[in-house]
């Protein structure tokens, strides 16, 4: 029997890695929505004819997606594309014409009031772009005041605020009131306030685009700092790319109510897919978004802890370099040693590998970004060494294969580029006519050379 409780259990566990689960779903305003979605005609409709036709604006079509447990996930598009009417979906601030919205695998569309505020209350917060602070209450007040709503005591309240007020970096602030902070700080409160509930899954709406610069790159590492330690489930809406490909695990672009893309950062730089989304990135620096496992190779030889000194000396010499990655087992990266390094310890009769360990070895997660490796390879005697969190050997990265990987992207963006130029001036319009024909003439000229 305790086995059998024990294989359910894994299998809930299992399920219960998705978190948020959107399927097909539609938000349509205007005069009768469910026109649009249930009229075979209607739906696959561009949204100028469905506006023309039914008076109706199509803002979510047929949207699809999962959110994993402890996710960074980010939509993205530009103004109109859909996203804030999604993630206001999610939780049923706006009701959807269409689908279905599953939390921890229940779908909370034929919610109640009664259960949907429920979910409100327990499970999500919400953080909006434009605070939403109440003005009259301190901002202890405010960060407590979701839990004044549930009915906790007001020492527990406070008790939890705090704590979270002290998360955010306004400890000393508690009994101000919003007027009195600075637009980062307030956002600050308000982040503060959806944490205290201790929801599961936490929704932000643009918390940053109100925000100087500088206060909102720091207010992004906060953030990120806050969800290293809570390890909550997020998403996370904005319009600014490079915000973008710094905080999401995996981001959604959207354009016309529409996902054109789900991908990481890296495979949504590096594959884009289609003109649309290249587009949309092509601004975006290979090097802020490639990481050590993109560029990383593997070295033509590691030793091992149990090798002799000897025995290493040969085989570096047997392929002709001058140094290696030792490791132990299991692949557990161990340190560097070199040829001088072996001859000595050889000649002081050492023999064990671990002895000529070289202490100047740098290293690196896979996921790092190649905009901050260049520094620490540059820096380097020896290639820096990819590590997993066992600090398992992964491969090696290079300053020369960091400015390849970069040139290849330039080239293949150069050649994008040929390619289309070409493309269009293969095409062109005769004057007199109106009829796009294709160009033979030697000097690219459409008109008086043919003719004369």
């Amino acid at each position: 029997m305790a086995e059998e409780e024990q294989g359910s259990t894994q299998i809930l566990d299992a399920d219960r890695e998705v978190c948020v689960e959107v399927r097909n779903l539609w938000k349509v305003f205007g005069p009768n929505p469910r026109q649009v979605v249930e009229d075979p005609e209607l739906r696959n409709a561009s949204k100028d004819r469905i506006l023309q036709d039914t008076g109706c604006v199509v803002g979510l079509r047929d949207v699809s997606f999962e959110v994993r447990r402890g996710e960074f996930f980010v939509l993205m598009g530009l103004s109109g594309s859909g996203k804030s009417t999604l993630i206001r979906c999610v939780i049923r601030l706006a009701e959807p014409t269409a689908g279905s919205v599953l939390i921890n695998g229940d779908d909370i569309v034929p919610y109640d009031d009664d259960k949907l505020g429920e979910l409100r209350r327990s499970t999500t917060g919400m953080v909006f772009q434009h605070f939403g602070l109440l003005p009259h209450r301190s901002v202890l007040d405010n960060v407590a005041y979701g839990l004044k709503v549930r009915g906790v005591p007001e020492a527990e309240r406070y008790e939890r605020a705090q704590v979270y007020i002290e998360k955010v970096g306004l400890k000393g602030w508690e009994h101000h009131l919003p007027a009195a902070l600075s637009g980062g700080m307030q956002q600050r409160v308000g982040i503060a306030r959806a944490l205290t509930g201790d929801p599961e899954i936490l929704l932000l709406d643009e918390p940053f685009s109100g925000l100087d610069p500088l206060i909102r790159r720091q207010m992004q590492d906060e953030l990120m700092d806050l969800q290293a330690e809570l390890q909550k489930t997020l998403l996370f809406v904005t319009h600014d790319l490079t915000e973008a490909l710094k905080v999401a695990d995996r981001m959604a672009i959207m354009r016309d109510g529409e996902i054109i893309q789900i991908g990481s950062p890296e495979e949504v730089i590096t594959n884009p897919s289609d003109s649309y989304v290249r587009q949309f990135v092509q601004d975006a620096s290979p090097t802020k978004v490639l990481t050590a496992r993109s560029v990383m190779e593997q070295p033509p030889v590691l030793l091992y802890s149990w090798q002799g000194p000897k025995a290493a000396l040969q085989i570096l010499r047997d392929a002709n370099v001058d140094s290696a990655f030792v490791v132990a087992r299991k692949g557990r990266l161990l340190g560097m040693v070199t040829v001088e390094g072996l001859v000595r310890l050889i000649r002081r009769r050492g023999t064990r590998l671990r002895d000529a360990l070289d202490p100047d070895l740098a290293t690196c997660s896979a996921d790092a970004v190649v905009e901050d490796l260049v520094p620490m390879v540059a820096a380097s005697r020896y290639p820096v060494a990819v590590v997993d969190e066992d600090e398992r050997f992964l491969g090696e990265v290079y300053v020369s294969t960091i400015i390849a990987t970069m040139i290849r992207e330039q080239e293949e963006e150069e050649e994008e580029e040929e390619e289309k130029a070409s493309v269009e001036q293969a095409e062109v319009v005769d004057e007199d006519t109106g009829v796009t024909r294709e160009d033979s003439s030697p000097t690219g000229d459409s008109g008086e050379g043919a003719k004369s």
